[in-house]
């Protein structure tokens, strides 16, 4: 099951949604190094967060995946967003510094080909950052919020995701500690709980987070050399020398 963009603005116009929003923004704090004058895309549903992460980029671009659907960014000027095809960005080769995926990976059609794409349009030394549901994690079990759809992934599964696309991850957070409660009584308890389960039971947090950086060069690994096979007209004599020449003779009864 896929969320539509109606259902992202509508969860995150939530009292849980503000609390995720807060939540992934100290988690992305953890991994987000800083690199002066980038060109940042946020491909997804990035919104959220892009205007903190761009205060210092030179240019922001909010892609959203044709299947989910787009809205304009920002509010005000021009819009930087657009509606895309998320294993055909309308990019050129090394056009972006960095790409944020949020709300992305997990309901990509592809997920290597999404990867690849995005391969294609950093530059060298560029950066990608995923936020995917946790495959442990008890979000994923609950289809109220956008965390509960798509597919989630273990730690495992989107470090040979990475390494396959020719990215190397390079640092790792998680957050989403807190259960997804709706009651509000519960969700004013939403610092303790999240702290006691980053101590207590981190392995089961709500969401991943990896940096990785793109890769130039990779390693093909040998394989055998297989014998070619020769293929021979049906009608050819077998064993026929190049000199060789039918004489015509007539057959016996």
């Amino acid at each position: 099951m896929n969320t539509d963009i109606v259902e992202f603005r509508s969860f995150y116009t939530s009292l849980l949604g503000k609390l995720v929003e807060r939540s992934i923004a100290t988690a992305l704090a953890s991994v987000w190094s800083k690199m002066p004058e980038e060109r940042l895309v946020g491909l997804g549903y990035a919104l959220p967060w892009l205007e903190q992460l761009g205060r210092d980029a030179e240019r922001v671009f909010a892609f959203m995946p044709a299947r989910q659907g787009a809205v304009r960014w920002p509010s005000h000027g021009f819009c930087a967003s657009a509606l895309v095809h998320e294993d055909d960005l309308p990019l050129p080769d090394a056009a972006v510094d960095r790409i944020v995926m949020i709300h992305a990976l997990e309901h990509a059609e592809n997920p290597q080909q999404m990867l690849l794409e995005a391969w294609r349009v950093l530059a060298p030394g560029g950066r990608l950052v995923i936020v995917v549901p946790h495959r442990r994690g008890l979000w994923a079990r609950f289809e109220h919020t956008p965390f509960g759809t798509g597919q989630p992934y273990s730690r495992r599964q989107l470090t040979d995701l990475l390494r396959d696309a020719n990215f190397t991850p390079t640092s790792w957070a998680d957050t989403l500690h807190f259960p997804p409660s709706q009651k509000r009584w519960l969700l004013r308890m939403e610092p303790l709980l999240a702290s006691a389960g980053q101590h207590l039971w981190p392995l089961f947090a709500g969401a991943l987070i990896v940096d990785a950086e793109k890769r130039l060069y990779q390693g093909i690994p040998a394989m055998a050399r297989r014998t070619k096979r020769a293929l021979v007209p049906v009608l050819s004599p077998q064993g026929a020398t190049r000199g060789f020449r039918p004489v015509a003779g007539r057959v016996r009864d």
